[in-house]
């Protein structure tokens, strides 16, 4: 991929809510080493050297926070409201970029490396759709009323992660399709999916987690502090 040939836009999902973090703030805006989630997750990004902009989504009340965490990096930024679910918000973002190809991406994976942003656009720019996965390494059961049951074989079964990769014109119609049939989707991919529409899988990164409860955040810290970079984002892993 010739960076020079593709316009790409960063869209970050950060409309959610910390409340599973214990928080009264927006999760996204929650910090770690003294820089917010998203200020980490845009700077990795960034570093990427793959976009022709930034898209960020947020609350509507956490507009001019939000611009205020991001004034200084150095692309075109927009900021705009976001919706009540994960895919209006998705969808509000990516009708808002300008690119050929969108790398949606959700905040609370403050740890991601600029090295899998640049691998899914590649991935996306040749199959049309691309995401991030990692295999399940555990056995896993259906628990019901308290007891085991019999699962899935874990073999194949992967979990998935951001950024996903999409061109632009094919994530805006299987978005707007999912909104159309009222079909509620866990990641933008299942909307492409639900068009019949091939997905790609690069490798993902085991250290790309999502922080989403209170251990998460010291876990978190405790990668950050093995990194090369130290603290500062925008660092490919160990």
């Amino acid at each position: 991929m010739k960076g020079s040939d593709i316009k790409a836009s960063g869209v970050i999902l950060a409309a959610g809510r910390g409340k599973r973090l214990g928080l009264p703030i927006n999760k996204a805006l929650v910090e770690l080493f003294g820089k917010s989630l998203l200020r980490r997750s845009a700077e990795a990004l960034v570093g990427s050297g793959i976009l022709a902009e930034l898209v960020v989504v947020v609350r509507p009340d956490d507009l001019e926070r939000a611009r205020a965490e991001l004034e200084h990096i150095p692309l075109p930024l927009k900021v705009v409201g976001g919706g009540e679910r994960r895919q209006d918000s998705s969808l509000a973002g990516v009708e808002a970029a300008g690119g050929d190809y969108v790398l949606i991406h959700d905040a609370a994976r403050a740890l991601v490396s600029p090295s899998l942003a640049r691998r899914v656009l590649e991935a996306a720019v040749e199959h049309g759709a691309a995401i991030p996965a990692i295999p399940v390494r555990d056995t896993i059961r259906y628990v019901v009323g308290g007891f085991a049951r019999p699962g899935p074989k874990r073999e194949g079964l992967h979990l998935v992660q951001t950024p996903q990769g999409f061109e632009r014109g094919l994530i805006l119609r299987a978005l707007k399709e999912a909104r159309r049939r009222d079909v509620r989707i866990t990641d933008d991919a299942e909307a492409v999916l639900l068009l019949g529409e091939p997905v790609a899988v690069v490798e993902g990164e085991a250290t790309n987690l999502k922080i989403t409860y209170p251990e998460d955040l010291t876990l978190a810290e405790a990668i950050l502090s093995l990194r090369p970079g130290g603290q500062d984002p925008g660092h490919d892993p160990l």
